[in-house]
């Protein structure tokens, strides 16, 4: 497995960061580039916010998300016999839901793994610490293999 691009790197960080209560120096530590450069992508992508709204679940956005386009499916076959179709505004709002549910399905994949190792690692501090050491970056192996 070659080595992670910046923008790899820079999405594994903010998996981090949103996913498990790690401080900035063990992200920096875990994706290999400087404390510095994860406080500059906290803030310039604004990911305390992302942290709060990912309180909400993948599921609940997504269910969310098949609810609109249900609602907008509705408007369209409510309509007389010949002008059963999407009105261009419409088209572009279900354009835009489409991309979202695809993003979150794709993302739904890695948050759940980097959720259960995160789990993981919580269970082995008081359980086996030592262990941690050396589970840690099988672990990020794992996830980096899937970002690659």
């Amino acid at each position: 497995m070659g080595d992670l691009t910046i923008g790899q790197k820079k999405e594994w960080a903010k998996l981090l960061y949103t996913k498990e209560n790690l401080t900035q120096a063990e992200i920096a530590e875990r994706v290999g580039v400087t404390r510095v450069t994860v406080n500059k992508w906290i803030n310039a992508g604004n990911w305390e916010t992302l942290k709060i709204s990912i309180s909400m679940t993948n599921e609940e956005q997504l269910k969310n998300l098949y609810r609109q386009l249900a609602e907008i499916q509705n408007t369209i076959l409510g309509r007389e016999d010949k002008a059963r179709y999407a009105m261009p505004a419409e088209a572009e709002v279900i354009r835009k839901l489409t991309i979202s549910i695809k993003g979150l399905q794709a993302d739904l994949g890695l948050s759940e793994i980097t959720s259960v190792f995160g789990g993981l690692i919580q269970f082995l501090r008081t359980y086996e610490p030592k262990l941690i050491k050396e589970i840690t970056p099988v672990l990020d192996a794992y996830v980096k293999s899937k970002l690659a």
